[in-house]
């Protein structure tokens, strides 16, 4: 697999595209009051153009498919889907060895399929560099989901809103032809860490394994740390994410990487620490093949470009098929 340092140069995009992907959170004032939050903590439409201006994997030299997908309530959510094929046309793609009857659907149904949720700001389309990355070095399957009321995805977002999203997500690909057959991997960004920890505690024997950076133990315990003043307002907070009593529900046996930045400005090393804590009983060993990383001079958007980040990621990954 290619050290982290070959991967960096086409992380830097990302790292300036997103800029935004706590802009909510970190900017909660005293403006947190009970119907003006949501506007605060999804704030889909900064950096502005983000609702009408998303990036296509093409444009970043990736064949894939555009999937809308209907949540139960009625919301379209708009997805990317990169399945993978026995050869890609990437000159740095990681070879990966296939039978010559196989199809490419049948040869993407033996790959890990890599589930995105992205941060709360900009759109799905800023984090195409790191589905690259998962598609052309680590040869996953990758789907990104566009939350409701982001980039093209129709809708206002909420916490029970993205949770139908991510639900729908999942439904897509159980029921998919070959997909199915994929073992499933959640990767989610700081509040998309709060989506995927939702999601396996509900599918406990569906998801394979997640990835979790730069996320939260819950929003109102996240207040107080990041944003002092604010604490005798926590109780206004309705958009709970409360990952700390939703984490026990996922079984033992489900690997988890947690990856955190020491720096981050947003979100506190120490609520990362405090989910590894709640995971692992002691906070200083893990369980099976879960890890807790932390990343020296990461801060809360570009943890992701830290030397030996996906490095680490690449062996998590790996690890999974091996008995």
């Amino acid at each position: 697999m290619p050290s982290s340092s070959n991967l960096m140069p086409s992380l830097e995009t990302f790292a300036k595209g997103a800029f935004a992907t706590a802009a909510g959170i970190s900017t909660i004032g005293v403006g947190l009051l009970y119907y003006g939050q949501n506007f605060l903590i999804y704030p889909s439409a900064y950096p502005p153009g983000s609702r009408t201006e998303v990036p296509s994997p093409t444009d970043f030299g990736l064949q894939h498919e555009d999937v809308n997908l209907q949540a139960p309530d009625g919301v379209k959510i708009h997805c990317f889907l990169l399945m993978q094929r026995k050869e890609l046309t990437n000159s740095q793609a990681t070879h990966v060895d296939y039978t010559d009857d196989e199809t490419d659907a049948e040869f993407a149904s033996t790959r890990p399929t890599i589930v995105m949720f992205h941060g709360n700001g900009g759109n799905v389309g800023h984090r195409i560099p790191l589905a690259k990355v998962f598609y052309v070095k680590m040869r996953c399957n990758v789907l990104m989901v566009s939350y409701r009321g982001y980039g093209y995805s129709e809708g206002s977002p909420s916490e029970k809103g993205l949770q139908m999203d991510a639900q729908t997500a999942l439904d897509f690909l159980t029921s998919h032809e070959h997909l199915s057959k994929s073992p499933i991997v959640l990767y989610g960004q700081s509040i998309g860490g709060a989506v995927s920890i939702h999601l396996a505690s509900q599918n406990p024997n569906t998801i394979r394994a997640l990835i979790l950076e730069n996320t939260f133990l819950s929003l109102p315990r996240l207040i107080p740390h990041a944003l002092p003043f604010l604490s005798p307002f926590t109780f206004l907070c309705h958009q709970k994410w409360d990952s700390a009593s939703k984490l026990p529900l996922i079984p033992q046996t489900t690997p988890i990487l947690m990856l955190s930045g020491v720096r981050d400005e947003v979100v506190p090393r120490e609520q990362m620490q405090g989910l590894w804590k709640i995971r692992t009983g002691d906070g200083k060993t893990g369980n099976g093949k879960s890890r807790f990383v932390e990343f020296e001079f990461g801060a809360h958007n570009d943890t992701c470009i830290q030397h030996g980040y996906w490095t680490t990621i690449a062996e998590f990954i790996a690890s999974l098929g091996q008995s």
